[in-house]
Parts: structure tokens; sequence; C-alpha cells
């Protein structure tokens, strides 16, 4: 069984205030580790911990860390941009009729054009290597755990289930068709598909 805790409103000690390492605190240490009240060092640092709360009232909450009126951002830095991504996207909206090919969700905010073959891998901002998805098939299709196969049929790979164990959402659409452009010079390239299955897709 796995557990987890979730501290509420901890807080911390100014530095004159700090606990030094107990001598069974190993220098190695990397994971943490648990001390009882019934044991010399535990008993110790607990002792310790209420010599420092019996003064003074806490302050240094961890919520008020928000307030911290530093710098936000870093440097500027130069961007190098895919040339024709606009467009493209444009395209690819227009194609699919404004509508996930996979889902047929149309909220226009979650909706993205997705290259069939990666532009940094050769591939073109045609919408003959487009496909308009919603943002997390999207994501997933580019991880390689969704492909549209040469046929135009959805699948979602055995992965996704393995290493997440999850993925309903998704496995609904496994062996559906995907929504296609009313166009025939908008259709998938299935060139661009069997690129995608074969050298993307993890099976």
């Amino acid at each position: 069984m796995i557990g987890c805790r979730v501290l509420v409103q901890p807080f911390f000690f100014e530095e004159n205030d700090w606990i030094p390492a107990p001598a069974s605190w190993a220098p190695q240490t990397q994971v943490g580790k648990i001390y009882r009240t019934d044991s010399i060092d535990g008993r110790w640092l607990w002792d310790q911990i209420q010599q420092r709360l019996e003064g003074a009232p806490i302050t240094g909450f961890a919520e008020e860390q928000a307030t911290f009126q530093g710098p936000r951002y870093g440097e500027p830095m130069l961007v190098q941009l895919r040339l024709g991504q606009g467009a493209f996207r444009v395209m690819v909206t227009d194609a699919y009729g404004r509508r996930c090919a996979v889902s047929q969700e149309k909220a226009l905010p979650t909706l993205e054009a997705a290259h069939i073959r990666p532009y940094a891998e050769g591939g073109a901002h045609l919408v003959k290597n487009g496909l308009l998805l919603r943002s997390d098939i999207h994501r997933l299709f580019d991880l390689g755990y969704v492909t549209v196969t040469p046929s135009y049929k959805v699948e979602v790979s055995r992965k996704l289930r393995e290493e997440f164990e999850n993925g309903a959402t998704y496995y609904k659409f496994h062996g559906c068709p995907i929504i296609l452009p009313e166009h025939k010079d908008s259709m998938p390239e299935r060139a661009a598909l069997i690129w995608h299955n074969d050298a993307k897709f993890r099976g």
C-alpha cells in the first residue's frame, strides 16, 4: 500500500534556531529518516523543537512565501521560430471543420494543429501532413501513445495502460475512424501516417 502525507501550514525556524543533525544522521542519507520519540536521538530532537516553540510566536509560514517581491523572470532569450506555423494552424483548423479528428471536440481553445511527421524531422507545413487534435490527444500523438493508421483509424498504444495504469478516456477511441476533411487535397498523407506508425507509435 502506498500512501502520502500533505503538510498543512509548514513553518521554518530562523537560521540561528536551526537544530544540528544528530550523530545518527548519516551524511549519505538521501531519502529521509524516521525518528521515534522513544529513541535517544528522537527524544532529543523533539525536546529541541519544543524549546524553540516556547518563546516567540512562529513566523515564516509557507503560505507567506507568495508575497515574495523579487524577480519573477529570467533574462530574455531568442527563440527560433518555425516559419509558416501560423498559416499551417489556420489551414488545418479549417480543413477539419474546427473539430478534433479523433474526439470531435469543437471547443476551439482546446484544439491544436498537429504535424503527423514533425517539422523538426522533415515534415512540411502542409494540410496533408496535419491533423486537428484536442490538446491532450495531440500530446499523446507526439509521444507515440496514439497514432492514426493509413486506413484512417485510431490506435491507442497498450503502453499507455502499462506505464500509467490508466487511459480509459482514450481507449474508447481505439479502432474508430477519424473525422476526415471534405476536400481530397486535405486528406492525411498515407506516407506520413505510415512514418508515424513506424517511427513514433509505441505499439
